[in-house]
């Protein structure tokens, strides 16, 4: 079995499915999968998958996983309730090849009953295409260039630059990713490391991933992804306040807590049209995942400082594909301004010179609705309704891209 476990997943699927189950518990959703690299044949696997996916709707939440969940201070205790009762359900997910060597995986039901479905199988449709395609795998390679990671964040004047993992879905394999996580503690310490005060040591802040985070002790990180912004476009009263509404809801959830907002479901004009004064001193900071991530840490700070708020108290955090070069070259231009956080994905967790797979699930549609991201990036857009689209760009005063 891929996953073992109904913890290695990341965080923000638990702190969404917490607000879904207060908030809209009877809420119905579509996702769908896709592929973004050319030419990668899938199909051939598909049996496989399935497998894979049979295994993981046999799991259950076992009773050291409910303790760990209830120990997180955001974590109620209702949901740690609910999750003691929770399977995945098989009949809620379909996995299909295509002619042209694809595949197609489409997720329909209960928000409720499917959100955890996307990062495992993420993640065992990764494991499954690379031990079939690369079956003796270099991992000497790996572990070199994991080093070199290392090296160049252990530079001179980057003992504040911290970062964390968020490699779960595109990881090379699960095995891969403790062993990666585990040389990143040894070598780099992390904020909670045996005789250091808590906050002030260490360079690995923590991770994304749930069951790896309670194994070896590190912080779980994660507040709110895109499927939730998504979602409030057909959850909200009106699709203009849908972006307003999913802050609204989140913090009525977390009041203060997990007080980061994504920033890019509409794109970061938009984003900062709603992110207003109150915004701005509720929550603790934004998420970047699209576009240039220095024009956007630049745009945040004006936006900050033109309403008032001191940007020296509040986080931005980057992981849109992020290396550690590219990070370094963020921290160089922002500390000091505010504070920083890096999560870093696939570079972390799926390098070892094979070309790795860019692959989503991204929820279609809610109670019947088409939903959409209009991202920075226009190739992370996901929408199957064109005209629903357009009018979301008309809605939200947004120029579509040449």
């Amino acid at each position: 079995m891929i996953i073992t476990s109904l913890l290695d997943t990341d965080l923000y699927k638990f702190t969404m499915m917490q607000v879904v189950l207060h908030q809209f518990p009877g809420a119905q959703v579509e996702y769908r999968f896709r592929c973004r690299n050319e030419g990668i044949n899938l199909a051939p696997h598909v049996y496989e998958i399935r497998e894979e996916i049979r295994s993981l709707c046999n799991l259950h939440f076992q009773d050291s996983e409910l303790a760990y969940l209830r120990s997180l201070r955001f974590i109620k205790s209702d949901f740690v309730d609910f999750l003691g009762l929770f399977r995945l359900n098989e009949k809620y997910i379909n996995v299909t090849p295509l002619p042209n060597g694809e595949i197609e995986i489409v997720i329909v039901g209960p928000w409720l009953h499917t959100i955890l479905f996307e990062i495992p199988v993420l993640a065992i449709v990764n494991e499954v295409y690379f031990r079939n395609t690369q079956m003796v795998p270099d991992f000497l390679e790996g572990r070199q260039r994991l080093e070199l990671k290392i090296g160049q964040l252990r530079a001179e004047g980057l003992s504040d630059l911290k970062i964390a993992d968020y490699g779960t879905r595109r990881r090379f394999s699960r095995s891969w990713h403790e062993e990666v996580l585990r040389v990143l503690s040894a070598r780099l310490g992390t904020l909670q490391s045996p005789g250091n005060n808590r906050g002030m040591a260490g360079q690995l802040a923590g991770t994304s991933n749930v069951l790896f985070a309670m194994k070896l002790g590190l912080t779980p990180l994660g507040t709110m992804a895109h499927e939730y912004l998504q979602a409030s476009q057909a959850l909200g009263p009106r699709l203009r306040d849908s972006q307003t509404f999913a802050f609204e809801s989140w913090a009525r959830e977390y009041r203060g807590d997990l007080g980061i907002a994504l920033s890019d479901v509409y794109g970061m004009s938009a984003f900062l049209r709603d992110f207003d004064m109150y915004f701005c001193k509720l929550f603790d900071g934004a998420r970047h995942d699209s576009g240039d991530p220095f024009e956007w840490g630049e745009r945040m700070l004006n936006h900050y400082a033109h309403n008032r708020v001191e940007p020296h108290t509040k986080t931005l955090i980057f992981s849109d594909g992020l290396t550690v070069p590219r990070t370094i070259e963020l921290y160089q231009q922002f500390r000091g301004r505010c504070q920083l956080a890096f999560g870093v994905g696939t570079n972390l967790t799926n390098d070892l010179g094979y070309e790795p797979l860019q692959i989503v699930i991204k929820m279609v549609r809610c109670n019947g609705q088409p939903v959409a991201k209009l991202s920075d990036t226009p190739s992370k857009n996901m929408c199957e309704d064109e005209k629903y689209l357009a009018y979301l760009r008309q809605v939200f005063d947004i120029t579509p891209p040449n």
